[in-house]
């Protein structure tokens, strides 16, 4: 992830131009979750629903048939498997592993393109990131406290400036991490690899962005802030804060 640092992320001219209009209500959005999540295909992973609130988190990001999604560092493929039935054959998942990451890619990346899933574009890059159409939504999840271990400030303000040009006006950027303490700022994402909520939401409004709200579904009050995210005492029930950002439009 070292490369991190030097991410530039670069969008077509086109991303500016195309408004973000959603194509889809809410209920139409439910129905597609509520079908992605039931699908047999996806067996392996659906005991890990629960635990994740896979149903509550989409819902509240408002993802729905016919979008554009952008699963930014996506790890196994857990949500971009879920997006892909949730998007539909209209819609389109990029699969979209930065510059830097390569050695985390070597084994998830040939997995997921080998799931032959046809709206899924599995895109692992060597160089400054780029789209070639606009997105409805640009999505991570326990992975914007490394962006400040390779970069610091500067590398989190290049990351969120380039995802707000990726995104149609309009559309919507979903940052889960692990919560800090209040007050902690970027001081625990190399020890504790966790983050202060208000030291996100103050960067990427910095970046252009309005907050549009937050969802309560991930959060755990059991948890002091206190262990490494890591420790098998918290590890999969941590504190974490799901924010929802728009890009004007």
């Amino acid at each position: 992830m070292q490369a991190w640092a030097k991410v530039t992320i670069v969008s077509l001219a086109a991303v500016a131009a195309v408004a973000g209009a959603k194509t889809h209500s809410a209920s139409e959005s439910q129905q597609a979750i509520a079908a992605a999540l039931a699908n047999p295909a996806r067996a392996d992973q659906a005991a890990d629903d629960a635990r994740r609130k896979a149903a509550e988190v989409l819902a509240f990001a408002g993802v729905g048939p016919g979008d554009t999604v952008v699963d930014f560092f996506p790890g196994a493929g857990y949500w971009t498997r879920i997006f892909s039935g949730v998007v539909g054959p209209k819609g389109q998942v990029i699969s979209l592993w930065p510059s830097g990451t390569k050695k985390y890619a070597d084994k998830a990346a040939p997995a997921m393109t080998a799931r032959g899933l046809a709206n899924v574009k599995v895109d692992v890059q060597e160089g400054p990131l780029a789209v070639s159409t606009p997105v409805d939504l640009v999505w991570t999840v326990q992975n914007y406290h490394d962006i400040n271990n390779v970069g610091g400030e500067a590398a989190i303000a290049s990351v969120d400036a380039g995802i707000f040009k990726m995104l149609k006006p309009g559309g919507t950027y979903i940052v889960i991490d692990h919560a800090d303490a209040p007050g902690s700022g970027l001081t625990g994402t190399s020890t504790t690899h966790r983050i202060d909520p208000a030291a996100v939401k103050a960067q990427v409004i910095k970046a252009g962005f309005k907050f549009v709200g937050e969802s309560a579904a991930l959060r755990n009050p059991a948890d002091d802030h206190k262990r490494n995210v890591f420790d098998p005492a918290i590890r999969g029930h941590t504190d974490q804060f799901i924010y929802k950002f728009r890009k004007p439009g």
